[in-house]
């Protein structure tokens, strides 16, 4: 506060609390190790570049080791470039405030063109004017044309003894490869959430704000790994809160949905009670909450359990609250992998649509509804296993697979209701209203399938059932087949929704890998081929045939059944499955043979 008094005017935290010396930094320590051995043994590169997002330190490094370079007292103890500077040398304080003559400052984004690298090789050939080197700092490099960096190559390459560039730029990528070779590059990292919540913390009591942990917490995570974003943040949460902060004022501040009401809704989708996980969305979007936001923070939560469940030692980190610990825990105790990577699926890849759509918050509740149905789905690999340890229908019997705010519970709700249990002991899970009672429909054969799709009035589905499908496995519930040849792969989706539409319960319809048997058709035509071999046979249609050559045989006619032309033949008979006579010329009788 005094430092803002002396300058007659307020400055900001991202200002006030940059790093003037090496020390300062915070999470870098791997370039300040390697920064100092160069120092030490006296192996500085012509150039330096630094890359990483926005706010972690890269105009600032570079305005450290222009410093260190530099750096000299005015007793003359210090002759060589150094990283350990005790306290403000001759240059420093020109250094730190960017209006030193001998480091020069530019924005790449503004002098883009080629003569603006013209004027940065004419002018090194000069020597410094007060300072040990002359140090060019280009930020945003990535922003110059391509003439720019060809024309800078060679000077690059084989600069003056007295001459250093330092290069920042967040999109390393777009640096020509010609440049980055020329340059000893440094990645700067993301600030993580401890270390970050740390110097927060720090700064607020170094200014007397009284904040708490949890308010930190939601600053750091906002941030996201950028120092200069986090100040920001906390600037205006100074503001805001007028000296004493909590999460709330946070919240409001960001249009952050409240991290425990982000649990709730977290535990109202995985359990499938849709209805108020629904009525959740609608009443934080009413309090303020942004639907992107929710939808972000749902995603994250989803990735915190699935941490504690692989490596429960994530329960230390500070940056999580007691109770997103709590409650986590138990998710991560009694939800499985499988459901926990198919929330992150869908929530990571419905976010942009949610972001893009007209109205974000019909957007969102459509994504926790497709969330909700999809908790109940085996993996195909899953599927395979039941059907091959002769497990049960995946949605038959007591459960439903429709989430419980549609009607029904589902394998989520079964799943769930131990979580809540064990996350909130209060918590007792009341029975869905009963709903009118549904004659059960059992189809326990393949023939019994057929027979309904004919009643139901579905003659394609009938004929791809008896063309093409060879059964493996049927009990009500399971339908396992493989497929004749050229038939349609479609077919097992087909079935599943007629089923599903059929018997108000979700079937596990599945290809296998096993033959299986003949089709209902083959077997038909198999059946007719044995049929009229044995006709044959018979003693009495094998005299007819010698005594008339050119006689057909036509099986199961009724004698009302009028006869059909026979070409080239002198007479006409017509015997039935047993071999008698039941038709034929009026001068031929069965007493004939």
């Amino acid at each position: 506060m005094a430092e803002n008094a002396q300058h007659g005017a307020y400055r900001v935290l991202a200002r006030k609390y940059r790093p003037k010396g090496f020390e300062d930094l915070i999470g870098q320590e791997a370039m300040v190790r390697t920064l100092r051995n160069a120092f030490e043994a006296d192996r500085i590169h012509q150039a330096y570049i630094f890359t990483g997002v926005r706010g972690v330190g890269k105009t600032t490094t570079a305005r450290i080791i222009a410093r260190g370079l530099n750096y000299e007292l005015d007793d003359g103890s210090i002759t060589r470039p150094t990283i350990v500077m005790p306290g403000l040398g001759r240059h420093c304080e020109a250094i730190i405030e960017s209006r030193h003559v001998d480091v020069i400052e530019m924005d790449a984004a503004s002098n883009t063109g080629v003569e603006n690298m013209r004027e940065i090789i004419e002018a090194v050939r000069y020597r410094p004017a007060y300072a040990r080197y002359k140090v060019y700092i280009i930020d945003e490099v990535h922003m110059l044309s391509n003439s720019s960096f060809n024309a800078l190559l060679k000077t690059l390459e084989e600069p003056p003894a007295h001459v250093k560039f330092l290069f920042a730029t967040t999109e390393i990528k777009k640096v020509p490869v010609t440049v980055l070779s020329r340059c000893q590059r440094f990645d700067l990292k993301r600030i993580d959430m401890p270390l970050m919540v740390s110097h927060l913390a720090g700064i607020c009591t170094q200014e007397g704000i009284t904040i708490s942990g949890d308010a930190l917490a939601l600053i750091a995570r906002a941030g996201e790994g950028s120092v200069r974003d986090c100040l920001s943040l906390l600037d205006q949460a100074i503001a805001h809160g007028a000296g004493s902060i909590d999460a709330d004022q946070i919240r409001d501040m960001l249009g952050l949905a409240d991290r425990a009401r982000i649990i709730d809704l977290f535990e109202q989708v995985m359990r499938g009670d849709i209805a108020a996980a629904l009525a959740e969305l609608k009443a934080q979007y009413d309090s303020g909450a942004d639907p992107a936001a929710m939808i972000t923070d749902l995603a994250e939560y989803v990735h915190t359990v699935t941490r504690l469940k692989l490596a429960p030692g994530t329960g230390n980190d500070p940056a999580l609250t007691e109770t997103e610990k709590t409650r986590g825990a138990a998710f991560a105790r009694d939800l499985s992998i499988r459901v926990l990577t198919r929330a992150w699926q869908i929530l990571s890849k419905g976010l942009p649509e949610v972001q893009a759509a007209p109205r974000p918050i019909v957007a969102a509740e459509m994504l926790l509804v497709r969330l909700a149905y999809a908790a109940d789905l085996p993996t195909p690999d899953e599927a395979l296993r039941m059907l091959k340890d002769g497990a049960g229908a995946i949605a038959g019997g007591a459960a439903s697979p429709t989430p419980r705010g549609g009607g029904g519970g589902g394998a989520a709700a079964a799943l769930a209701r131990p979580v809540i249990a064990a996350a909130n002991p209060a918590f007792q899970p009341q029975p869905a209203p009963a709903a009118k009672a549904v004659p059960a429909l059992r189809i326990d054969t393949l023939p019994a399938l057929v027979a309904l799709a004919t009643e139901k009035r579905d003659p394609l589905l009938v004929a791809a059932l008896e063309r093409d499908v060879r059964l493996v496995r049927f009990e009500d519930g399971v339908f396992a087949f493989n497929l004749a040849p050229n038939a349609d792969t479609g077919l097992v989706q087909r079935v599943g929704q007629r089923l599903l539409e059929w018997t108000g319960r979700r079937w596990t319809v599945a290809l296998s890998n096993e033959p299986g048997e003949p089709t209902i058709r083959e077997v038909r035509n198999a059946r007719r081929a044995e049929e009229e071999s044995l006709r044959h046979s018979h003693p009495v249609v094998q005299a007819v045939l010698a005594m008339f050559p050119g006689a057909t045989i036509i099986p199961s006619v009724e004698k009302s059944t009028a006869l059909p032309a026979l070409p080239d033949a002198s007479a006409q008979l017509v015997v039935n499955d047993e071999g008698d006579v039941v038709a034929g010329d009026s001068d031929f009788t069965e007493d004939d043979l």
